[in-house]
């Protein structure tokens, strides 16, 4: 017959069983590392749920956290110079959306630097995570695992790509560089798109701007078929998003 002691211990750890298995999903850890205010914007997939109604601040030097479920797939990218009243509404100078402080569904206008992941799903456990400057460059970002185990890499463009922009991508608010436009938003051509007859990799080639994007950010997709050196596979139980990373 088993003792009082031996009972206790049973339920005890079922209980810590149970609890770990209520728990259980994928922390994203933001940091804003910049010199100035980050308003992160949230794209939940089709069908996958938008944490915190699609955004939120984040002011110089805080951090927070998101509690995402298994197989959560979706995008997060930085909006900067944004201000709004008490309603919600206002604007931002990069990666606004529909001047919105909670873009609850909608997603942020280009240039903007994306974070992309697929936190799992029904055939496969991995994650698969990336840093995006298809859309254009507005902001440093970097994603880093967490624990996870062999093969696990940072997707990042920890640069400053507006420093070194060509004078045709440039994007400027009030006498400042905010934002660099990627070939694809500057042309609006299917050859820089990989779009129409061009939306496969045999006939979709890097452009000269994708090029000089890839050789100061080499951990981040410079065009839309730019898969090998910039997507990542892990399988972590968190990951940490940088703002303005160290470079």
């Amino acid at each position: 017959m088993p003792t009082s002691s031996s009972l206790f211990f049973f339920f005890f750890v079922f209980y810590i069983f149970i609890s770990l298995s209520l728990t259980d999903g994928i922390q994203l850890i933001l940091v804003n590392d910049c010199q100035e205010s980050i308003w992160p914007g949230i794209l939940g997939s089709a069908g996958h749920e938008t944490p915190r109604d699609g955004g939120f601040h984040l002011p110089c030097g805080e951090q927070t956290v998101l509690e995402l479920p298994e197989r959560w797939s979706g995008r997060i990218w930085p909006r900067q110079g944004c201000c709004f009243d008490q309603t919600g509404k206002g604007s931002c100078q990069t990666g606004d959306c529909a001047g919105l402080l909670q873009c609850k569904g909608i997603g942020g206008n280009p240039p903007a630097t994306l974070v992309e992941m697929t936190l799992g799903g029904p055939t496969s456990a991995l994650h698969y995570y990336d840093v995006s400057l298809v859309d254009g460059f507005n902001v440093p970002v970097s994603m880093v695992p967490i624990g996870g185990g062999v093969g696990c890499g940072a997707a990042a463009c920890e640069a400053d790509l507006n420093v070194c922009c060509p004078a045709a991508l440039v994007v400027q608010k009030e006498g400042k560089i905010v934002g660099c436009k990627s070939a694809c938003l500057a042309a609006k051509s299917d050859r820089y798109c990989c779009t129409g007859e061009f939306a496969n990799p045999k006939s979709c080639k890097p452009t000269i701007f994708a090029n000089l994007f890839k050789a100061i950010c080499p951990r981040a997709y410079s065009y839309a078929f730019d898969d090998s050196s910039s997507l990542k596979t892990c399988r972590a139980p968190r990951y940490l998003i940088t703002f303005c990373p160290p470079n």
